[in-house]
């Protein structure tokens, strides 16, 4: 029910944001067109005013409808002397000036139609063969002087752009900053549960490890207290026997708990010395030999690696491989077949440890090395551990400048390699 409500929250939050971005998008095309009608507006005034100073001007119009005319895209073009040009440039230069507006231009003179022509024509043209106009009411001076000032704006879109230049960056950095904030927020939202998640299943893989020789170490101690033939000195000392071993199992436990923690805030400095890695192993397959024994397992050796000396921790290297010796022998179907082999690749050592257990599938293969996590058995409890080993294991190698990597399919065991920098 849990994952639901978090998948539902997603989901609503990520609708949200969506909904937010388009209409954060749709504002900024918006503001966008009313740029582009205040240009419109503005480049209008400034035709109506110097059309205005030029219909005024009863000899430059007498010029203007005088001079010859060339045909062009856009109509009959009145070719003007440089008087005409410079003066109706002059005139708008200033109407520009006196609205605010800067920004390139240029012009034409077209020779107006006969009647059916309205007014003055403003064309922007920024990007288009074929740019729309704009027309303002002054038909009657039109019709009467025969001709029409278009001025073309080459670089409109650009100065559209430039003025919401700030405006657009600015949006578009909170697009990006609130989109990133939220990708954190979820994935942080997705990772704490399953932290959650682990940290219960750790909670209850550690009553399951306590209560087991907890419970021993009571029943050895009330059968010392209690056993009529407690005088016999065999029993005595089996009885010491169970409640030393049992505690071991709880320190070794609490160590492990221990070591893990302080690992990760960088409490516990490595004593690095050169070391001999086929004595490592060998050390480690001692520590593991009893559990072998016990399971009538069998482990085999192929240490071809001629270059095994490394810097490294000892006590923490010897350790990390237990963790993939004890982990081997716990998860075999049936008798326990293991086999470590080492080899030179390049300057790095690399170890190999293969076994024949139960395997583990794809989709848990990258989460094994997560802290607290195991593998779902359902409700069967039938393999100790607190889900610390590997994590445990990939922290040591990683801080000796190695790699740990896992290849495993169900039902046909695991192969953990780990490759070291040797000396």
């Amino acid at each position: 029910m849990k994952l639901n409500r978090t998948h539902i929250f997603i989901a609503i939050s990520s609708i949200a944001l969506l909904v937010v971005l388009i209409m954060q998008v749709n504002w900024i095309f918006q503001t966008a067109k009313i740029k582009e009608k205040m240009f419109n507006e503005k480049a209008d005034l400034v035709l109506a005013r110097t059309t205005d100073a030029l219909l005024s001007d009863q000899e430059t119009c007498t010029k203007i409808e005088a001079s010859p005319e060339n045909m062009g895209p856009s109509g009959h073009v009145a070719v003007l002397e440089k008087n005409e040009i410079h003066k109706i440039d002059s005139l708008l230069i200033r109407s520009m000036k006196f609205y605010g507006f800067h920004v390139d231009y240029s012009f034409e003179v077209i020779k107006s139609e006969p009647p059916g022509m309205n007014g003055l024509n403003l064309i922007n043209n920024s990007h288009s063969d074929q740019p729309a106009c704009g027309q303002i009411g002054l038909e009657e001076e039109v019709n009467k002087n025969g001709f029409e000032l278009k001025l073309y704006f080459p670089t409109k879109r650009q100065f559209i752009l430039a003025e919401m230049g700030p405006m657009f960056i600015t949006s578009v950095i909170l697009i990006l900053v609130v989109f990133v904030l939220f990708w954190r927020t979820v994935r942080s939202l997705i990772k704490e549960k399953k932290m959650s998640e682990y940290t219960a299943d750790f909670l209850n893989n550690m009553t399951h490890e306590f209560k087991t020789p907890l419970t021993n170490i009571a029943l050895a101690g009330k059968m010392i207290i209690k056993d009529p033939n407690i005088q016999d000195g065999d029993k005595i000392k089996h009885y010491s026997e169970i409640i030393l071993e049992e505690n071991e199992k709880l320190k070794l436990q609490v160590e492990q708990m221990l070591s893990m923690t302080a690992f990760e805030k960088g409490e516990i400095p490595l004593r690095k010395t050169e070391l001999d890695f086929h004595e490592l192993i060998h050390e480690a397959v001692k520590s593991i030999g009893i559990q072998i024994e016990h399971k009538q397992g069998n482990i085999s050796f192929d240490l071809m690696a001629e270059n095994v000396v490394v810097m490294g921790d000892k006590t923490h290297l010897v350790h990390a491989l237990s963790n993939l010796l004890d982990n081997a022998i716990k998860y075999a179907r049936e008798k326990p077949e293991i086999s470590v082999q080492t080899s030179n690749v390049g300057e790095n050592l690399m170890i190999v440890v293969r076994d024949n257990g139960v395997g583990i599938e794809k989709e848990y293969q990258k989460k094994v090395f997560d802290k607290f996590f195991r593998v779902p058995t359902g409700d069967i409890h039938d393999v100790k551990g607190f889900g610390l080993g590997l994590p445990y294991t990939k922290k040591v190698v990683e801080l000796h400048g190695g790699t740990i990597e896992l290849q495993s399919e169900k039902g046909k065991g695991s192969t953990f390699k780990i490759i070291l920098p040797y000396v």
